[in-house]
């Protein structure tokens, strides 16, 4: 499938194999969708017979996605059906490199989380190869945990903040994290390909895919956030960078070379300001998180500013003072809001969306300046009643790109699911699309 497309399932095969293959992803995107059913049932559903049906859930149960659940009681005649569930054994990893952290997410089939963790790291200070260590060193503890607990991985998905050529998994620029031309699915295939771990774990072969992490958030957004199922959304991220992911009639635009969504970078914010990208008056030297820590508090005050110190407890801070009435904090939440109405003028003009999901630190703080952002948006906006555009607080938070990563890794189950059936190398892949 092509990039940030819907999966087909309703198309048919036309070879046996092929056909088994899709009515395989036929019963089990019914389960997942639907939840626990009966045999009958899902034959209803699908329109499969129930012989066929029976021996598909018996596949299924067999690759370890399926699973018996409770017995279906109900007040007709006859004996009362089992019902069968999406088994939760195997799962999806999601990972992600940031500017002052990385990330762990690990998505069960079911979509439930099960793993999470977030390291402070100073990802530009140790560089691209001290960096992937230590991304390779998280995914072997994540999946040598998933294992003790009887789970699987099938796949993991790495999330970057720059232009990323998803095909070969190659980060082409990242300014942020001052990385470029790095081969991410071949160093991180390296890495987890290796016997044994220097933490004594052992080897990891599941497939690699490589993504923007604005892009994997808007996936996100729109699988599983607060904008669920909204077909015309932007996403953005709302971290050191601002990036913006772009759904739009339900995919994923990317641009001619996958390269689509860097916003941030549009020339609007102080022309004496210079960005990470070696310009000045980028949007997100207005908008993003040095623009904020820079509005709200002075260098001095390390209880804000000291990147040493957890974001979660340095927003929590900010978000104490906004409470407590404090006019700086107040007065900078109030620019920064005015700050993202402008760029978003630009881009409800420009794409018409029916949402804008404010995601990162954005969604922690966005109540104390959506006041001021719509405001603004509503000064600037051509279109009528903002062409139909609300803003919404994502419910994702800092999750979203590795919540977006570990649901492509499972992507690819859903729509194959025989494919868990054969041990797989350690490859880059095109990420999938979306459920």
């Amino acid at each position: 499938m092509s990039d940030g497309q819907l999966p087909d399932r309703g198309a048919v095969p036309v070879d046996h194999v092929s056909l088994r293959r899709h009515n395989l992803a036929v019963v089990l995107g019914n389960l997942r969708e639907s939840g626990p059913r009966s045999r009958a049932r899902i034959a209803t559903d699908t329109g499969l017979n129930k012989a066929t049906v029976s021996s598909l859930v018996s596949e299924l149960s067999d690759l370890g996605l399926v699973r018996d659940g409770e017995v279906e009681r109900g007040g007709g005649v006859g004996r009362p059906g089992q019902t069968v569930e999406v088994d939760g054994r195997v799962c999806g990893l999601g990972v992600e490199a940031n500017v002052d952290y990385i990330a762990v997410l690990v998505l069960d089939l079911r979509g439930e989380e099960v793993l999470y963790r977030r390291t402070p790291v100073d990802v530009p200070g140790l560089g691209a190869q001290r960096t992937l260590d230590e991304l390779a060193r998280a995914i072997r503890s994540a999946v040598a945990e998933l294992r003790d607990g009887g789970r699987d991985v099938a796949g993991v998905t790495v999330a970057l903040p720059g232009m990323v050529e998803t095909t070969p998994g190659v980060l082409r620029h990242a300014p942020n994290i001052g990385w470029q031309q790095v081969q991410v699915a071949d160093e991180l295939t390296a890495r987890l390909a290796a016997a044994d771990g220097d933490d004594g774990t052992a080897r990891v072969a599941c497939p690699i895919r490589v993504d923007n992490d604005a892009n994997l958030s808007a996936l996100a957004e729109y699988v599983m956030g607060s904008s669920a199922g909204v077909a015309d959304l932007v996403h953005l991220t709302g971290e050191t960078g601002v990036g913006g992911g772009v759904i739009a009639d339900g995919q994923l635009l990317r641009g001619t070379q996958g390269f689509g969504g860097e916003i941030g970078h549009m020339p609007i914010g102080n022309p004496s300001q210079p960005c990470g990208c070696g310009r000045f008056g980028c949007w997100e030297t207005a908008v993003g998180l040095a623009a904020l820590l820079r509005e709200v508090a002075d260098p001095d005050d390390t209880t804000i500013t000291d990147p040493s110190v957890d974001l979660d407890i340095r927003l929590a801070e900010i978000r104490r003072r906004a409470e407590l009435g404090d006019g700086r904090t107040l007065r900078g939440l109030e620019a920064i809001g005015t700050a993202l109405g402008l760029g978003a003028a630009i881009l409800v003009d420009l794409l018409n969306p029916r949402v804008i999901a404010l995601g990162g630190y954005f969604a922690v703080l966005g109540d104390f300046f959506l006041h001021a952002m719509e405001t603004e948006l509503d000064k600037r906006v051509v279109l009528p009643g903002r062409g139909g555009c609300r803003i919404v607080l994502s419910s994702l938070g800092f999750r979203a790109a590795c919540r977006g990563g570990a649901h492509v890794a499972l992507e690819a189950v859903l729509t194959d699911p025989a494919s868990v059936a054969t041990p797989t190398a350690v490859v880059a892949e095109v990420p999938g699309g979306m459920a």
